[in-house]
């Protein structure tokens, strides 16, 4: 990896860069720095159409606009973080700048001013890298180190949007006037230039209602929803066929066989991909990834693509890595398979959101009673919440940008509400059975098994987004061989 000459940070792009020794670099001379300011062609993009969604977040700011009126909010798609000493994790922008926007740049800061009809919306962007200044290549962040950027004047077709230059926004938000709110957590600068304008309580309801806006999904989501389950299902497929060579190495061989699916068709996975085999299965946010994969035991594989717009699934099977299951990994998958049907089928527009919870635990409840590993009767062991001690975890949640969507709503929003059309939520119920758990037999120790889809609200039921994998211990069976045959 190269090394930039003279590292220099956004807030410098606006004075000439001053060349300065590092150690292994000598100073730029007068020639060179004059030679690198001229002879470049212009690259300027004057025919681009709106982005897919461009209509959809239009009416999203629409629907913020109508309820802050009279308010300034402020928006951040984030910043670079360092991953280690000059190196930078790849950046992934804010839910709510996405959702608001669909730009993914870092640094851009959206902006919705009140007036009198409601709010004029601007992006506030970092232009294209200054030729004539150096910053274009003196600078670690500029465009020939790191790539080109988009004008201004092209986010504008692209995003539907006013565009500025965000080396303004800072003095600007401290010289306004009137009610702020801005979105936490993204920008240490913004929020430092509104520091006194702005409190915790009020930015959190900004927050708040930019989470709940997220519940219902409109056309171009499902539709981004639907593209990340094909492309997941693809990857699973891709992990059946490879397992193999991932009993020759570990967990490490199924995890980066996924990784490549979700890079070659989407942005990247959603979410830390959980190759979980034998013993390991029973830890729920197993991302280590580091075990043995071996002939008969089963392997859980929690993963997800994320697509191009940040729209991520998030699937669960748990698979015999030989292609076939044991008389008792049959009986505990098949356990867990009848409470995820029974989940799915409380998914339905007016259903209580914790119906499909109830609804699977209850069925896993009767097993765990009916094979003797906790005192019934079923009612009783419910009351008391006796079947967590192998269920762990709730039954599933909602899903879209993030893949836990929605996490800042208010209870009675999201797991007190009412299921609607379009809303997408993952229905997962699992049964785990730590190995130095002396309370179960010996047998049942190492097994852990979690099935779980990405359910769609529709008018009239739902729809299973990732139906195109097999879920039943048959099916698996038989999609496997196919596979590997």
């Amino acid at each position: 990896m190269a090394e930039e000459l003279n590292p220099s940070t956004p807030e410098e792009e606006e004075q000439p860069v001053k060349p300065r020794k590092n150690g292994l670099y000598p100073d730029v001379s007068e020639e060179l720095a004059a030679n690198m300011a001229s002879g470049w062609a212009d690259t300027e993009r004057h025919d681009l159409a709106p982005i897919p969604q461009a209509t959809h977040t239009a009416d999203r700011r629409a629907a913020l606009s109508q309820r802050f009126p009279g308010e300034r909010l402020v928006v951040p798609s984030g910043k670079l973080k360092t991953r280690s000493n000059d190196t930078e994790y790849p950046f992934r922008a804010s839910t709510e700048y996405v959702y608001l926007t669909g730009d993914q740049t870092e640094d851009g800061v959206l902006v919705l001013e009140p007036t009198a009809d409601g709010h004029e919306a601007t992006v506030y962007l970092l232009p294209r890298s200054n030729r004539e200044n150096g910053e274009f290549w003196l600078s670690g962040q500029g465009e020939l180190w790191v790539g080109r950027r988009t004008s201004l004047g092209e986010a504008e077709q692209l995003l539907g949007l006013n565009t500025k230059d965000v080396r303004e926004l800072a003095d600007a938000l401290s010289a306004a006037t009137g009610p702020v709110r801005v979105v936490r957590g993204h920008d240490a600068g913004i929020e430092s230039a509104l520091t006194d304008k702005v409190t915790a309580e009020r930015d959190e309801e900004l927050r708040v209602y930019l989470s709940e806006a997220r519940a219902v999904k409109d056309a171009f989501e499902i539709g981004e929803l639907q593209k990340a389950c094909d492309s997941t299902a693809r990857g699973f497929e891709d992990v059946v066929k490879v397992l193999d060579r991932a009993e020759a190495t570990s967990e490490r061989y199924i995890e980066g066989t996924f990784f490549l699916r979700a890079r070659v068709e989407g942005n990247d996975v959603g979410y830390g991909s959980i190759c979980a085999a034998g013993p390991h299965a029973t830890t729920l946010h197993w991302v280590r990834n580091d075990g043995q994969v071996r002939s008969g035991e089963l392997l859980l594989l929690d993963a997800g693509v994320e697509t191009t717009t940040l729209y991520t699934a998030d699937v669960t099977r748990t698979l015999p890595i030989n292609g076939r299951f044991t008389e008792l990994q049959r009986k505990i998958y098949d356990a867990v398979y009848d409470a995820q049907e029974a989940g799915i089928a409380a998914v339905k527009p007016g259903a209580k959101y914790r119906d499909f919870h109830d609804a699977a635990q209850r069925v896993l409840a009767e097993r765990l009673v009916e094979w003797g590993l906790v005192e019934g009767p079923v009612e009783r062991v419910l009351e008391l919440g006796l079947q967590r001690r192998w269920t762990l975890h709730g039954t599933g949640h909602m899903l879209g940008l993030d893949v836990h969507d929605c996490a800042a709503a208010r209870t009675e929003a999201y797991v007190d509400g009412t299921l609607e059309p379009g809303m997408c939520l993952t229905v997962e119920p699992g049964l785990y059975f730590q190995a130095d758990d002396v309370t179960v037999p010996e047998e049942y120790r190492g097994i852990g098994v979690r099935i779980e889809d990405d359910i769609l609200v529709t008018e009239d039921g739902n729809r299973n987004l990732s139906d195109s994998l097999p879920r039943r211990a048959d099916e698996i069976e038989t999609w496997m061989a196919s596979l590997k045959g």
